[in-house]
């Protein structure tokens, strides 16, 4: 029996509903998405959403009753085909109930194309199905980048862009310490070049034991044939690759590429492993929580492992903890990507190139070494949720602490900082740094140039920042929220200009000011003390250690005001006098310029000679006037009027 609180279309869908595969869309009463599901029988899967006493107790479940408006299904063939609409209606509808992986520009993969002329292995933050080989994503930008840095300093690959390859006369620096053969100027033998390819393609997919049983032999043949230095390469190669072994577990599985995804949860809150098994080797683990999560965990793992491998390169097996909705399908969909992502698998040593594809497996063991595998990432998971959850505890102990000391109302879990900086009272701007329970929070970072104040005026130009930026959180504006703690980098008088503009503004904030240490006039050593509104005495930071985190932010505030000042600073070096004429573009004053030579140059050409370069005629007037004032411009411009009219008239005439 039905629930009787379903308005009456939905309920005259769920009794028409088919037994076949496909697609479930629950609509709230606005329109909008509550939750995308799939199903191997829409009728039986959909209804048990609304059957009394069903075990189904997902938060949103309970809601779905009463936000529910309308719902929508659509029937698929296969199960592979719903699970492939399923993730493509998550995608464009991004439901409130579904699960979604972090987005994925917090991630790099490194990029290698076999395709291209001179392959190169680069960073790239979204991989594209563009036939290229993506290898991650790596859970960090560092972990990355040191990975690129290992590459390119034992494998001879070029490190240029295409642009800079096409356009170089002579080899560079990596040519020159012998890390790179210089494709872009000399002859290089194109199969050598094709070996390290092939050589950095094992060693990013953790085939260790055959990237060094290859380098091995051509290590002993360069030596064979007297090529010394070439085997001296092969022989770093080796120990770097060695290295890297070193720090990798060994499972006694057989001798395929597997990930292995472990689920850890406590009521709304889940962590999910993924230990990347490659050549029967742990390549490296990685983890991912979840906040919030109202989903039985066989379809928290079918949401996850759709996002997962969105980007991240599909094994020859995925490991389950559980079984999941149409497992069937989704190995399916796991199929199409990887013959977009890779095509057929990288032979191995004594198979032929070009070895027959395999398809990947799907699978929920039972027992034996795979089973073990799921023990391990299952306790991987266990632990990192554990981690997570110490460190949420130590930051809440941390937050009470400054709270506490400082006599706040409330729990200062958004703190906000403000540094202003400039260069000899030129190019002044400012940062404000957010930090949330803690932890720098990059996407509440905010940066300000000061408009209205000059001459190295940091009073001054803190009340503009810090007016603009209390102007907007008063408002109420979306993401200038106001932060529970704001904290200015100085001491009483910039503490005193954060109290004058609440004051103008009659906004009630919790404000302190944090100065740096120094030394007194007497030589006295003054720590980072924290100054408060009402209070003579200063408080020392090293006495309190919750009070490090406002020196964090502080710094943090500090290094990207100071970064944004040198970028400000470098930009208006490279500033042509040409930017400042009115209707001149980029691509207008790249053309004079490259005509012209120089900005001399330019300033010299008359009319004619400027439009030949591509300048049209408002352009050429704008040019003559900056350079050349109001009536000398006019002069040039009826010089070359007279001029082109003298022309026009020996050639009548000769006609």
């Amino acid at each position: 029996m039905l629930s009787e609180g379903l308005p009456e279309r939905v309920r005259a869908k769920l009794d028409t509903l088919p037994t076949q595969p496909g697609v479930y869309v629950f609509r709230g009463h606005d329109g909008g998405v509550l939750y995308v599901g799939k199903a191997r029988s829409l009728r039986s899967r959909v209804r048990s959403y609304f059957l009394p006493g069903s075990s189904d107790v997902r938060a949103f479940v309970a809601r779905l009753e009463r936000e529910l408006g309308d719902l929508e299904t659509f029937v698929a063939s296969t199960e592979k085909e719903a699970a492939l609409l399923e993730n493509q209606l998550i995608k464009e509808h991004q439901p409130r109930y579904n699960i979604k992986l972090r987005d994925d520009k917090e991630f790099l993969s490194l990029r290698l194309n076999p395709n291209a002329r001179w392959p190169r292995l680069e960073a790239v933050r979204r991989p594209r199905p563009d036939g290229a080989r993506y290898f991650g994503p790596y859970h960090s930008a560092t972990a990355a980048r040191q990975t690129l840095r290992l590459v390119n300093r034992h494998f001879q690959l070029r490190t240029c862009t295409d642009a800079e390859l096409a356009r170089r006369s002579r080899p560079c620096l990596q040519y020159q310490i012998k890390r790179c053969p210089g494709p872009c100027v000399f002859d290089v033998d194109r199969e050598a070049y094709g070996e390290q390819v092939r050589g950095v393609g094992l060693f990013l997919e953790g085939r260790h034991d055959e990237l060094i049983e290859t380098l091995e032999a051509r290590m002993k043949a360069a030596a064979a044939q007297l090529a010394y230095e070439q085997a001296a390469l092969h022989r770093d190669q080796i120990r770097a690759v060695d290295r890297a072994r070193e720090t990798q577990r060994v499972a006694v599985v057989k001798d395929v590429d597997q990930d292995v995804i472990g689920l850890f949860r406590q009521a709304d809150q889940a962590e999910v492993a993924v230990l990347l098994v490659r050549g029967g080797k742990l390549n490296g683990v990685r983890t991912y929580g979840f906040k919030d999560v109202s989903l039985p965990n066989d379809e928290l793992l079918g949401s996850f492992l759709l996002e997962w491998y969105a980007r991240a390169p599909i094994p020859d097996e995925v490991l389950l903890p559980a079984a999941v909705e149409a497992m069937d399908g989704l190995a399916g969909v796991l199929a199409d990507q990887r013959r977009l992502q890779v095509g057929p698998r990288s032979p191995r040593v004594g198979e032929p190139a070009g070895g027959r594809y395999r398809a990947p497996k799907v699978l929920a063991p039972q027992r034996g070494a795979k089973k073990e595998l799921l023990a391990m990432a299952q306790d991987n998971a266990r632990h990192a949720f554990e981690e997570k959850r110490r460190a949420s505890e130590d930051s809440e102990r941390r937050l009470q602490a400054v709270q506490e000391r400082l006599r706040l109302p409330r729990l200062p879990r958004r703190i906000e900082c403000v540094d202003v900086s400039h260069t000899g009272g030129q190019e002044t701007v400012a940062a404000v740094v957010a930090l949330r329970d803690g932890a720098p929070d990059r996407k509440r970072y905010r940066s300000f140039h000061v408009k209205r104040v000059r001459g190295g005026d940091d009073y001054g130009a803190l009340y503009e920042v810090l007016s603009r930026r209390l102007k907007r959180g008063r408002d109420a504006e979306k993401g200038w929220e106001l932060p529970d703690l704001l904290v200015v980098d100085g001491g009483k008088g910039q503490l005193n200009v954060a109290l004058a503009v609440l004051r103008d503004l009659d906004v009630t904030l919790p404000v302190a000011g944090l100065a740096k240490e120094k030394e007194s006039p007497l030589g006295d050593k003054r720590v980072d003390r924290v100054f408060l509104p009402g209070q003579k005495n200063p408080i020392p930071v090293h006495g309190t250690p919750a009070l490090q985190m406002l020196a964090l932010a502080r710094d943090e505030a500090h290094r990207a005001s100071n970064q944004l000042r040198v970028k400000l600073g470098a930009k208006r070096r490279l500033r042509s006098e040409l930017d400042d004429v009115p209707g001149i573009g980029a691509k207008t004053r790249a053309k004079l310029l490259q005509t012209f030579g120089s900005l001399d140059g330019v300033k010299a050409a008359s009319g004619d000679e400027l439009r030949r370069a591509g300048a049209t005629r408002r352009q050429v007037d704008a040019i003559l006037r900056a350079f050349h004032g109001a009536g000398e411009a006019d002069a040039i411009a009826r010089t070359g009027e007279a001029e082109s009219a003298a022309l026009d008239n020996a050639f009548a005439s000769l006609d």
